[in-house]
């Protein structure tokens, strides 16, 4: 390949590289190991390498994609359309030809590997309070002597039953109001909601309805959308889904759909679109799970950075892509689901929580009134850590929020054998301090690497890359072993004292796995890079908060989030991801923002909790703190160039290796080793 050849970035893999003109998408991604999936033999027939292609400017990945980056569509595939229908914007990937710079997003259903959002709903004692409830009425049959609506009467005999002296119906139910009130012999059963002032009627049934009022609480992040569907007179959770944002294709990073938005008109409609066409999919994956009916479902909660809360609701967000940073609006939403484009039930209300800052979020409002930092009397670090991290600091006396771009590569993107969670991906790593041998463990399989049975408990799908936990991992392993010196540099074969250290151009990288056919997983000086600038923005902010504070040290570190849910403590703290505290004292929250948004979703007295707490945090903006950078750069040093961790170093030993040559790094140099 050439550079004069087109260049095609796979999302979300983040898989990318240049294939020759006329090459189509199915064989560009085999070429690039990219997952998508094909049964038929490239016959146009099982519709399983459907892909969405991107038109417009990339900023983040350097590209332009224009109309004509595909070629135009087939016989093939207008037989398909007809037949059974292309989603509109997607394209047959065995068919569809590449004949231009592409950014093209593979969707969730046309992966072999099912990506796995490990956004669970954590087990939580909720006080139970929806805006919801059920009233089983009989309505006062017509009367000429008397005349009145139907309407009118429903909603007397409702008054009187409930005491609701302000009560209103719903104008969807006007056109089938009569033929209800007739089919219940004159008894109905009213759904009616009440949230912050008058009450009203936004679903009926004939008779008694002996069915259970639901609600969809969702977590909707820059990488992945969560959701839980929840029994409401219960509290329980009867189906819990999620699946990667389909907004990735226009970028990893939220600055970067912000840029996106910018540079392409119509681009923030775009993204609207298709993150509320995702948030349908996932409805009726949770509805299918739960096995109800669609219109028991009538209330919903969401949670959401800032970015996504603008592009969600219809707004542009433009002026969140520069100081000062100014939102639309913060305020928490209150609406119809349709109005937000959500196929549901006519009658289903959205509720949106607060936002906290213009770059702190509701997702950071709902970890707030999930993990009560304002009523801790010790002094809790509470980090949600994702594409954008939320802080959390304070106690009782007070709490302090701020976010950090830390970018995609927690995630597995900007990695060289990076990917997402899914089955076949390295998420454990061990490394010995001796040898320096490595042994893993892979999603979907008990076993690690060097146990027997591994290799038949992989199958034939076989190792396919890394997750963020396992580069994670690691990293930290080989800063423990020696491997690497706090400078993020990975020594040679002959200075750390294994073959396993190859070069790799100017420096070297670190062989985690091969197989027999050449194919290779391994840790690169730039995979550590991309680490070293992820966690130092984390730091950083942790530490901004610290000094506002006026404090060096916390009481305890809460990570929240779902792939905080899934770090070490310890490698964390190798790393220097998270301030110096004891290990024990270090613990996960899971997905706190989908546990507040749970306890949005089930008790209105929260929704006024959160509304009135997100005026008294106090907000840190990063973007505009001089001492940011400052901690940024100490930071990328592992575990800290200014910081030096003595309660980790008290418990963990950390070889003192120098590995830098002054040179080309893939030779002589000098190797020190100290432990400390």
């Amino acid at each position: 390949m050439t550079d004069q050849d087109p260049l095609v970035i796979f999302t979300p893999s983040g898989r990318r590289g240049r294939v020759a003109k006329g090459t189509s998408v199915l064989d560009a991604a085999r070429a690039l190991g990219v997952d998508l999936d094909s049964v038929c033999g490239m016959r146009g027939i099982c519709s399983k390498c459907q892909v969405a292609p991107g038109v417009g400017e990339f900023s983040k990945h350097g590209v332009t994609v224009t109309e004509d980056a595909l070629s135009p569509i087939n016989s093939v595939e207008e037989r398909y359309d007809r037949v059974r229908g292309l989603k509109p914007g997607r394209r047959l990937g065995c068919q569809a030809q590449v004949m231009g710079d592409l950014v093209v997003d593979v969707p969730a259903e046309s992966q072999v590997h099912k990506q796995v959002v490990r956004k669970r709903a954590e087990v939580r004692d909720i006080v139970l309070s929806p805006t919801l409830a059920l009233s089983y009425v009989e309505v006062a049959e017509p009367d000429m002597h008397h005349p009145s609506s139907d309407a009118e009467r429903l909603l007397q005999a409702l008054r009187t039953q409930t005491g609701h002296e302000v009560l209103t119906l719903d104008r969807h139910l006007l056109t089938s109001l009569q033929a209800v009130l007739r089919k219940g012999k004159w008894a109905v059963t009213a759904a009616i909601h009440q949230d912050d002032g008058a009450a009203s009627v936004i679903a009926l049934w004939p008779g008694f309805f002996e069915g259970k009022l639901h609600g969809l609480a969702v977590d909707l992040g820059s990488t992945t959308i969560a959701g839980h569907l929840v029994e409401l007179e219960t509290g329980d959770v009867r189906a819990s889904s999620g699946l990667m944002n389909p907004q990735i294709r226009f970028g990893e990073d939220l600055m970067s759909r912000v840029s996106y938005a910018m540079m392409n008109p119509g681009g923030a409609g775009e993204m609207t679109e298709v993150v509320r066409d995702g948030l349908n999919r996932l409805v009726d994956e949770l509805v299918e799970e739960a096995g109800i009916e669609r219109d028991s479902l009538l209330d919903a909660s969401f949670v959401m950075n800032p970015v996504m809360h603008h592009l969600f609701l219809g707004i542009d967000p433009y002026e969140l892509g520069q100081a000062p940073f100014a939102l639309a609006t913060g305020a928490a939403q209150a609406c119809l689901a349709r109005d937000l484009g959500l196929d549901i039930a006519p009658g289903t209300r959205a509720y949106v929580l607060p936002l906290i800052a213009g770059h702190v979020g509701a997702d950071a409002a709902a970890v707030a009134l999930s993990e009560a930092p304002h009523r801790s009397e010790d002094l809790a670090l509470v980090v949600d850590v994702g594409t954008n991290a939320e802080i959390l600091l304070g106690d009782k006396t007070g709490v302090m929020a701020c976010s950090s771009p830390t970018g995609p590569a927690f995630e597995g993107a900007q990695i060289s054998s990076g990917q997402r969670a899914a089955p076949g991906a390295i998420e454990r790593i061990e490394i010995d301090p001796v040898t320096r041998e490595p042994r893993f463990r892979v999603i979907g399989v008990e076993l690690w690497s060097d146990e027997d049975g591994f290799e038949a408990a992989v199958g034939a799908s076989g190792i396919t890359g890394i997750c963020g936990s396992g580069i994670i991992e690691a990293v930290a392993e080989m800063r423990m072993a020696g491997i690497v010196d706090p400078t993020g540099l990975i020594g040679s074969a002959e200075q750390v004292g294994t073959p396993r250290c190859i070069p790799d151009g100017r420096t070297h990288s670190y062989l985690l796995w091969e197989d027999g056919e050449g194919r290779q997983i391994t840790v690169t000086n730039g995979d550590i890079r991309a680490i070293q600038m992820a966690k130092a923005a984390l730091y950083a902010g942790a530490r901004l908060l610290m000094d506002k504070r006026g404090v060096d040290t916390v009481d305890r570190v809460v990570l929240a989030g779902a792939f905080g849910a899934h770090i070490s403590p310890k490698h964390a703290m190798v790393l220097g991801m998270i301030p110096d505290c004891a290990l024990d004292r270090v613990t996960s929250a899971g997905n706190a923002a989908g546990t507040g948004a749970r306890i949005a979703l089930l008790n209105r007295e929260a929704r006024r909790e959160i509304e009135g707490l997100v005026h008294e945090i106090e907000k840190i903006e990063t973007a505009v703190e001089p001492r940011f950078q400052e901690h940024f750069v100490a930071a990328t040093a592992m575990p800290n160039a200014a910081d030096r961790f003595p309660i980790l170093r008290s418990v963990v030993d950390l070889p003192e290796v120098d590995f830098n040559t002054g040179g080309d790094g893939a030779s002589g140099g000098r190797r020190r080793r100290r432990r400390g």
